[in-house]
Protein backbone atom coordinates (compact mmCIF):
# COMPACT_ATOMS: atom_id res chain seq x y z
CA UNK A 1 0.00 0.00 0.00
CA UNK A 2 2.88 2.35 0.83
CA UNK A 3 4.49 1.78 -2.58
CA UNK A 4 1.14 2.22 -4.33
CA UNK A 5 0.42 5.55 -2.65
CA UNK A 6 3.93 6.88 -3.34
CA UNK A 7 3.68 5.83 -6.99
CA UNK A 8 0.23 7.42 -7.34
CA UNK A 9 1.44 10.72 -5.86
CA UNK A 10 4.50 10.69 -8.12
CA UNK A 11 2.47 10.01 -11.27
CA UNK A 12 -0.10 12.68 -10.41
CA UNK A 13 2.67 15.17 -9.67
CA UNK A 14 4.38 14.71 -13.01
CA UNK A 15 1.07 14.67 -14.86
CA UNK A 16 0.26 17.98 -13.22
CA UNK A 17 3.61 19.39 -14.26
CA UNK A 18 3.01 18.20 -17.80
CA UNK A 19 -0.30 20.07 -17.79
CA UNK A 20 1.50 23.15 -16.46
CA UNK A 21 -1.12 23.77 -13.82
CA UNK A 22 -4.37 22.31 -12.58
CA UNK A 23 -7.09 23.34 -15.04
CA UNK A 24 -9.46 25.00 -12.60
CA UNK A 25 -6.89 26.30 -10.10
CA UNK A 26 -4.01 28.74 -10.51
CA UNK A 27 -1.40 26.25 -9.34
CA UNK A 28 2.00 26.23 -11.03
CA UNK A 29 4.66 23.51 -10.94
CA UNK A 30 5.99 24.60 -7.56
CA UNK A 31 2.49 24.53 -6.11
CA UNK A 32 1.86 21.08 -7.55
CA UNK A 33 5.10 19.74 -6.06
CA UNK A 34 4.29 21.29 -2.68
CA UNK A 35 0.80 19.77 -2.69
CA UNK A 36 2.35 16.38 -3.46
CA UNK A 37 4.72 16.65 -0.49
CA UNK A 38 1.84 17.65 1.80
CA UNK A 39 -0.15 14.65 0.51
CA UNK A 40 2.74 12.32 1.38
CA UNK A 41 3.05 13.89 4.83
CA UNK A 42 -0.70 13.80 5.50
CA UNK A 43 -0.96 10.15 4.46
CA UNK A 44 2.00 9.24 6.72
CA UNK A 45 4.03 8.06 3.73
CA UNK A 46 6.71 10.58 4.67
CA UNK A 47 7.80 12.38 7.82
CA UNK A 48 9.38 15.80 8.12
CA UNK A 49 12.63 14.06 9.01
CA UNK A 50 12.37 12.07 5.76
CA UNK A 51 11.79 15.32 3.89
CA UNK A 52 14.87 16.90 5.41
CA UNK A 53 17.11 13.92 4.74
CA UNK A 54 15.96 13.65 1.11
CA UNK A 55 16.90 17.24 0.23
CA UNK A 56 20.43 17.66 -1.07
CA UNK A 57 21.49 20.81 0.77
CA UNK A 58 24.72 21.44 -1.21
CA UNK A 59 22.63 21.70 -4.38
CA UNK A 60 20.19 24.15 -2.79
CA UNK A 61 23.09 26.16 -1.35
CA UNK A 62 24.75 26.47 -4.76
CA UNK A 63 21.45 27.50 -6.39
CA UNK A 64 20.88 30.13 -3.70
CA UNK A 65 24.41 31.52 -3.96
CA UNK A 66 24.22 31.80 -7.76
CA UNK A 67 20.96 33.75 -7.42
CA UNK A 68 22.64 36.20 -5.03
CA UNK A 69 25.53 36.68 -7.46
CA UNK A 70 23.06 37.25 -10.30
CA UNK A 71 21.16 39.77 -8.16
CA UNK A 72 24.38 41.76 -7.78
CA UNK A 73 24.61 42.17 -11.55
CA UNK A 74 20.95 43.15 -11.79
CA UNK A 75 20.97 45.67 -8.94
CA UNK A 76 24.25 47.26 -10.07
CA UNK A 77 22.67 48.13 -13.42
CA UNK A 78 24.99 45.89 -15.43
CA UNK A 79 22.16 43.95 -17.10
CA UNK A 80 20.39 47.25 -17.89
CA UNK A 81 23.63 48.45 -19.47
CA UNK A 82 23.68 45.35 -21.68
CA UNK A 83 20.07 46.01 -22.73
CA UNK A 84 20.88 49.64 -23.60
CA UNK A 85 23.92 48.47 -25.55
CA UNK A 86 21.65 46.30 -27.68
CA UNK A 87 18.97 48.93 -28.22
CA UNK A 88 21.42 51.74 -28.99
CA UNK A 89 23.33 49.65 -31.52
CA UNK A 90 24.18 51.96 -34.38
CA UNK A 91 25.11 49.35 -36.98
CA UNK A 92 22.84 47.42 -39.31
CA UNK A 93 19.84 45.38 -38.24
CA UNK A 94 21.77 42.12 -38.73
CA UNK A 95 24.30 43.38 -36.21
CA UNK A 96 21.49 44.37 -33.86
CA UNK A 97 20.13 40.83 -33.91
CA UNK A 98 23.63 39.35 -33.60
CA UNK A 99 24.46 41.40 -30.52
CA UNK A 100 21.13 40.40 -28.97
CA UNK A 101 22.03 36.73 -29.40
CA UNK A 102 25.63 37.22 -28.24
CA UNK A 103 24.78 39.14 -25.07
CA UNK A 104 21.86 36.86 -24.17
CA UNK A 105 23.96 33.74 -24.65
CA UNK A 106 26.99 35.06 -22.76
CA UNK A 107 25.05 36.32 -19.74
CA UNK A 108 22.95 33.15 -19.45
CA UNK A 109 26.09 31.03 -19.16
CA UNK A 110 27.04 32.60 -15.83
CA UNK A 111 23.91 34.27 -14.40
CA UNK A 112 20.59 32.97 -13.13
CA UNK A 113 18.18 32.91 -16.04
CA UNK A 114 15.09 34.16 -14.24
CA UNK A 115 16.82 37.23 -12.77
CA UNK A 116 18.44 37.88 -16.14
CA UNK A 117 15.19 37.61 -18.11
CA UNK A 118 13.07 39.65 -15.70
CA UNK A 119 15.67 42.43 -15.89
CA UNK A 120 16.69 42.48 -19.55
CA UNK A 121 13.56 41.34 -21.44
CA UNK A 122 11.28 44.34 -20.67
CA UNK A 123 14.05 46.80 -21.56
CA UNK A 124 14.88 44.99 -24.80
CA UNK A 125 11.27 44.60 -25.94
CA UNK A 126 10.28 48.16 -25.03
CA UNK A 127 13.45 49.45 -26.68
CA UNK A 128 12.70 47.56 -29.89
CA UNK A 129 9.20 49.05 -29.93
CA UNK A 130 10.55 52.57 -29.38
CA UNK A 131 12.73 52.19 -32.49
CA UNK A 132 9.80 50.95 -34.55
CA UNK A 133 10.93 47.32 -34.73
CA UNK A 134 8.67 44.31 -34.38
CA UNK A 135 9.74 43.08 -30.91
CA UNK A 136 8.82 39.43 -31.53
CA UNK A 137 12.01 38.36 -33.35
CA UNK A 138 14.11 39.96 -30.61
CA UNK A 139 12.09 38.22 -27.90
CA UNK A 140 12.46 34.86 -29.68
CA UNK A 141 16.18 35.43 -30.24
CA UNK A 142 16.71 36.36 -26.60
CA UNK A 143 14.81 33.30 -25.34
CA UNK A 144 16.57 30.86 -27.68
CA UNK A 145 19.99 32.41 -27.04
CA UNK A 146 19.44 32.23 -23.28
CA UNK A 147 18.62 28.53 -23.49
CA UNK A 148 21.58 27.85 -25.80
CA UNK A 149 24.07 29.84 -23.75
CA UNK A 150 22.98 28.29 -20.46
CA UNK A 151 23.80 24.83 -21.84
CA UNK A 152 27.50 25.70 -21.92
CA UNK A 153 28.32 25.78 -18.22
CA UNK A 154 27.63 23.92 -15.02
CA UNK A 155 25.97 27.01 -13.51
CA UNK A 156 24.00 28.06 -16.58
CA UNK A 157 20.61 26.77 -15.40
CA UNK A 158 19.05 24.85 -12.49
CA UNK A 159 19.15 21.40 -14.13
CA UNK A 160 22.86 21.80 -14.90
CA UNK A 161 23.52 22.77 -11.30
CA UNK A 162 21.58 19.75 -10.01
CA UNK A 163 23.22 17.31 -12.41
CA UNK A 164 26.66 18.74 -11.67
CA UNK A 165 26.21 18.70 -7.91
CA UNK A 166 24.76 15.20 -7.65
CA UNK A 167 27.09 13.75 -10.30
CA UNK A 168 30.19 15.61 -9.03
CA UNK A 169 30.93 16.88 -12.52
CA UNK A 170 33.98 19.03 -13.20
CA UNK A 171 33.21 22.62 -14.20
CA UNK A 172 35.88 22.95 -16.89
CA UNK A 173 35.27 19.50 -18.36
CA UNK A 174 31.59 20.41 -18.60
CA UNK A 175 32.52 23.59 -20.48
CA UNK A 176 34.87 21.71 -22.81
CA UNK A 177 32.19 19.16 -23.74
CA UNK A 178 29.10 21.36 -23.89
CA UNK A 179 30.62 24.70 -24.84
CA UNK A 180 31.08 23.97 -28.55
CA UNK A 181 27.50 22.73 -29.18
CA UNK A 182 26.17 25.69 -27.19
CA UNK A 183 28.19 28.11 -29.33
CA UNK A 184 26.98 26.42 -32.50
CA UNK A 185 23.40 26.74 -31.23
CA UNK A 186 23.88 30.50 -30.84
CA UNK A 187 24.89 30.77 -34.52
CA UNK A 188 21.80 28.71 -35.39
CA UNK A 189 19.58 31.06 -33.37
CA UNK A 190 20.89 34.08 -35.26
CA UNK A 191 20.64 32.42 -38.68
CA UNK A 192 17.11 31.07 -38.24
CA UNK A 193 15.64 34.24 -36.72
CA UNK A 194 17.32 36.45 -39.32
CA UNK A 195 16.15 34.32 -42.25
CA UNK A 196 12.58 34.24 -40.97
CA UNK A 197 12.20 37.80 -39.65
CA UNK A 198 14.70 39.90 -41.63
CA UNK A 199 11.98 41.88 -43.42
CA UNK A 200 10.23 42.69 -40.15
CA UNK A 201 13.55 43.73 -38.63
CA UNK A 202 14.65 45.83 -41.61
CA UNK A 203 11.35 47.63 -42.16
CA UNK A 204 11.29 49.71 -39.02
CA UNK A 205 8.26 51.98 -38.67
CA UNK A 206 8.56 55.07 -36.45
CA UNK A 207 6.20 54.63 -33.49
CA UNK A 208 4.16 57.79 -34.11
CA UNK A 209 1.77 58.64 -31.34
CA UNK A 210 2.59 55.53 -29.31
CA UNK A 211 3.15 56.09 -25.64
CA UNK A 212 6.32 54.35 -24.40
CA UNK A 213 5.64 51.52 -21.98
CA UNK A 214 7.20 52.26 -18.57
CA UNK A 215 9.68 49.62 -17.46
CA UNK A 216 11.74 49.34 -14.31
CA UNK A 217 15.37 50.30 -14.83
CA UNK A 218 18.36 50.15 -12.50
CA UNK A 219 20.80 53.08 -12.54
CA UNK A 220 24.35 52.05 -13.33
CA UNK A 221 26.66 51.86 -10.32
CA UNK A 222 30.14 51.24 -11.70
CA UNK A 223 31.65 50.27 -8.35
CA UNK A 224 28.94 47.68 -7.72
CA UNK A 225 29.27 46.42 -11.29
CA UNK A 226 33.03 45.97 -10.88
CA UNK A 227 32.39 44.24 -7.56
CA UNK A 228 30.08 41.76 -9.30
CA UNK A 229 32.59 41.07 -12.09
CA UNK A 230 35.40 40.49 -9.56
CA UNK A 231 33.11 38.20 -7.55
CA UNK A 232 32.27 36.14 -10.63
CA UNK A 233 35.94 35.79 -11.60
CA UNK A 234 36.78 34.77 -8.05
CA UNK A 235 34.01 32.17 -8.16
CA UNK A 236 35.38 30.64 -11.37
CA UNK A 237 38.84 30.50 -9.78
CA UNK A 238 37.40 28.74 -6.73
CA UNK A 239 35.79 26.19 -9.04
CA UNK A 240 39.34 25.17 -10.01
CA UNK A 241 40.27 24.37 -6.41
CA UNK A 242 39.37 21.46 -4.13
CA UNK A 243 36.95 23.64 -2.17
CA UNK A 244 33.38 22.34 -2.58
CA UNK A 245 31.55 24.44 -5.16
CA UNK A 246 28.66 25.30 -2.88
CA UNK A 247 31.01 26.54 -0.13
CA UNK A 248 32.95 28.71 -2.57
CA UNK A 249 29.73 30.14 -4.00
CA UNK A 250 28.34 30.84 -0.52
CA UNK A 251 31.53 32.68 0.45
CA UNK A 252 31.23 34.89 -2.62
CA UNK A 253 27.52 35.45 -1.96
CA UNK A 254 28.25 36.43 1.65
CA UNK A 255 30.82 39.00 0.52
CA UNK A 256 28.27 40.49 -1.87
CA UNK A 257 25.59 40.63 0.83
CA UNK A 258 27.96 42.69 3.02
CA UNK A 259 27.23 45.75 0.90
CA UNK A 260 27.10 49.47 1.70
CA UNK A 261 24.96 50.40 -1.32
CA UNK A 262 22.58 47.50 -1.95
CA UNK A 263 20.65 46.25 1.07
CA UNK A 264 20.70 42.55 1.90
CA UNK A 265 16.88 42.63 1.87
CA UNK A 266 16.95 43.74 -1.78
CA UNK A 267 19.42 41.02 -2.72
CA UNK A 268 17.54 38.29 -0.86
CA UNK A 269 14.21 39.46 -2.34
CA UNK A 270 15.67 38.84 -5.82
CA UNK A 271 16.18 35.15 -5.02
CA UNK A 272 13.79 32.82 -6.85
CA UNK A 273 12.36 31.21 -3.73
CA UNK A 274 9.64 29.26 -5.61
CA UNK A 275 12.39 27.56 -7.65
CA UNK A 276 14.29 26.59 -4.49
CA UNK A 277 11.05 25.24 -3.00
CA UNK A 278 10.37 23.29 -6.21
CA UNK A 279 13.82 21.66 -6.06
CA UNK A 280 13.39 20.78 -2.37
CA UNK A 281 9.95 19.25 -2.97
CA UNK A 282 11.18 17.26 -5.98
CA UNK A 283 14.04 15.86 -3.89
CA UNK A 284 11.47 14.70 -1.34
CA UNK A 285 9.00 13.27 -3.86
CA UNK A 286 11.57 11.37 -5.89
CA UNK A 287 13.36 10.36 -2.70
CA UNK A 288 10.18 8.58 -1.59
CA UNK A 289 10.75 6.19 -4.50
CA UNK A 290 13.77 4.77 -2.72
CA UNK A 291 11.94 4.38 0.58
CA UNK A 292 9.22 2.44 -1.23
CA UNK A 293 11.81 0.36 -3.13
CA UNK A 294 10.28 1.59 -6.38
CA UNK A 295 13.46 3.18 -7.73
CA UNK A 296 15.37 -0.10 -7.57
CA UNK A 297 12.54 -1.97 -9.32
CA UNK A 298 12.33 0.65 -12.06
CA UNK A 299 16.10 0.55 -12.56
CA UNK A 300 16.08 -3.23 -12.73
CA UNK A 301 13.28 -3.21 -15.31
CA UNK A 302 15.00 -0.63 -17.52
CA UNK A 303 18.31 -2.44 -17.30
CA UNK A 304 16.80 -5.85 -18.06
CA UNK A 305 15.10 -4.62 -21.23
CA UNK A 306 17.94 -2.38 -22.39
CA UNK A 307 15.99 0.84 -21.86
CA UNK A 308 18.51 2.76 -19.79
CA UNK A 309 19.30 6.02 -21.63
CA UNK A 310 23.03 5.33 -21.67
CA UNK A 311 23.19 6.02 -25.40
CA UNK A 312 22.15 8.84 -27.71
CA UNK A 313 19.54 6.72 -29.46
CA UNK A 314 17.48 6.63 -26.26
CA UNK A 315 18.67 9.76 -24.49
CA UNK A 316 17.78 12.22 -27.29
CA UNK A 317 14.04 11.36 -27.50
CA UNK A 318 13.88 11.15 -23.72
CA UNK A 319 15.38 14.63 -23.34
CA UNK A 320 13.18 16.16 -26.06
CA UNK A 321 9.93 14.70 -24.74
CA UNK A 322 10.49 15.25 -21.01
CA UNK A 323 11.94 18.75 -21.29
CA UNK A 324 8.90 19.90 -23.27
CA UNK A 325 6.38 17.91 -21.23
CA UNK A 326 7.38 18.17 -17.57
CA UNK A 327 10.47 20.40 -17.73
CA UNK A 328 14.19 19.73 -17.78
CA UNK A 329 14.66 20.11 -14.03
CA UNK A 330 11.96 17.65 -12.88
CA UNK A 331 13.02 15.07 -15.48
CA UNK A 332 16.70 15.36 -14.51
CA UNK A 333 15.89 14.84 -10.85
CA UNK A 334 13.72 11.82 -11.63
CA UNK A 335 16.54 10.25 -13.66
CA UNK A 336 19.02 10.79 -10.82
CA UNK A 337 16.66 9.18 -8.32
CA UNK A 338 15.88 6.10 -10.39
CA UNK A 339 19.41 5.78 -11.74
CA UNK A 340 21.73 7.02 -8.96
CA UNK A 341 25.00 6.08 -10.69
CA UNK A 342 24.84 7.10 -14.36
CA UNK A 343 28.13 7.71 -16.12
CA UNK A 344 29.51 11.23 -16.39
CA UNK A 345 28.90 11.05 -20.14
CA UNK A 346 25.18 10.54 -19.55
CA UNK A 347 25.02 13.56 -17.25
CA UNK A 348 26.96 15.86 -19.58
CA UNK A 349 24.78 14.76 -22.48
CA UNK A 350 21.49 15.04 -20.58
CA UNK A 351 22.34 18.58 -19.45
CA UNK A 352 23.14 19.63 -23.01
CA UNK A 353 20.31 17.88 -24.84
CA UNK A 354 17.51 18.77 -22.41
CA UNK A 355 18.51 22.44 -22.42
CA UNK A 356 18.72 22.72 -26.21
CA UNK A 357 15.41 20.85 -26.53
CA UNK A 358 13.78 23.63 -24.51
CA UNK A 359 13.84 25.79 -27.64
CA UNK A 360 11.40 23.50 -29.44
CA UNK A 361 8.14 24.92 -28.03
CA UNK A 362 7.15 28.04 -26.14
CA UNK A 363 6.36 25.86 -23.13
CA UNK A 364 9.66 23.99 -23.46
CA UNK A 365 11.46 26.07 -20.86
CA UNK A 366 10.70 28.54 -18.11
CA UNK A 367 12.85 31.09 -19.96
CA UNK A 368 10.52 31.04 -22.96
CA UNK A 369 7.45 31.49 -20.79
CA UNK A 370 9.01 34.33 -18.80
CA UNK A 371 9.91 36.25 -21.96
CA UNK A 372 6.43 35.66 -23.43
CA UNK A 373 4.93 36.95 -20.19
CA UNK A 374 7.12 40.06 -20.27
CA UNK A 375 6.24 40.65 -23.93
CA UNK A 376 2.51 40.36 -23.23
CA UNK A 377 2.81 42.86 -20.39
CA UNK A 378 4.34 45.39 -22.75
CA UNK A 379 1.76 44.74 -25.46
CA UNK A 380 3.84 42.55 -27.80
CA UNK A 381 2.00 39.25 -27.81
CA UNK A 382 4.23 36.25 -28.59
CA UNK A 383 2.13 33.28 -29.67
CA UNK A 384 2.97 29.58 -29.70
CA UNK A 385 2.94 29.73 -33.48
CA UNK A 386 5.38 32.65 -33.62
CA UNK A 387 7.78 30.82 -31.36
CA UNK A 388 7.41 27.40 -33.00
CA UNK A 389 8.14 28.88 -36.42
CA UNK A 390 11.69 29.61 -35.26
CA UNK A 391 11.95 27.30 -32.25
CA UNK A 392 11.46 24.02 -34.11
CA UNK A 393 14.26 24.54 -36.68
CA UNK A 394 16.54 25.99 -33.99
CA UNK A 395 16.00 22.93 -31.78
CA UNK A 396 16.35 20.42 -34.61
CA UNK A 397 19.57 21.92 -36.00
CA UNK A 398 21.22 22.49 -32.61
CA UNK A 399 20.26 19.02 -31.35
CA UNK A 400 21.55 17.47 -34.56
CA UNK A 401 24.97 19.08 -34.10
CA UNK A 402 24.96 18.23 -30.39
CA UNK A 403 24.42 14.53 -31.17
CA UNK A 404 27.22 14.67 -33.75
CA UNK A 405 29.56 16.39 -31.26
CA UNK A 406 28.80 14.01 -28.38
CA UNK A 407 29.40 11.06 -30.69
CA UNK A 408 32.71 12.20 -32.19
CA UNK A 409 34.06 13.23 -28.77
CA UNK A 410 33.01 9.80 -27.46
CA UNK A 411 31.10 11.44 -24.63
CA UNK A 412 28.25 8.99 -25.19
CA UNK A 413 27.78 6.19 -27.74
CA UNK A 414 25.04 6.46 -30.35
CA UNK A 415 23.72 2.95 -29.83
CA UNK A 416 23.50 0.90 -26.62
CA UNK A 417 26.87 -0.52 -25.55
CA UNK A 418 27.25 -4.28 -25.96
CA UNK A 419 26.45 -6.39 -22.89
CA UNK A 420 29.43 -7.61 -20.87
CA UNK A 421 30.67 -11.09 -21.83
CA UNK A 422 29.21 -13.94 -19.86
CA UNK A 423 31.74 -15.43 -17.49
CA UNK A 424 32.18 -19.21 -17.91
Amino acid sequence: MHAAIVLLVLVLTYLGMAAGRIAWLRVDRTGIALLAVIALLASSQMTLDDFGSAVDMPTLALLFAMMIISAQFAESGFIDLCARTIINWGGGTAGLLAITVAIGGALSAVLGNEILIITIAPLLIAGAQSRGFDPRPFAIALAAATNAGSAATLIGNPQNIVLGAIGHLDFWTFLAINGVPALFALFVVFAVVWLQWRRRIRDAIPPEGREPVPVTAHPLDRNQMIKGVVALIALLILFSTSLPREIGALIIAALLLANRKITSRTMIAAVDWPLLLLVACLFAITGALNDAALAARALGFLDEYGLLPNNLLLLVPFAVVTSNAIGSLPSAMLVLQIWPTPSAGVLYSLALLSTLAGNLLLSGSLTNLLIAEQADRIGAHLSYRDHARAGIPIAVLSLGFAVFWLAITQTLPITPPPPPPVQP
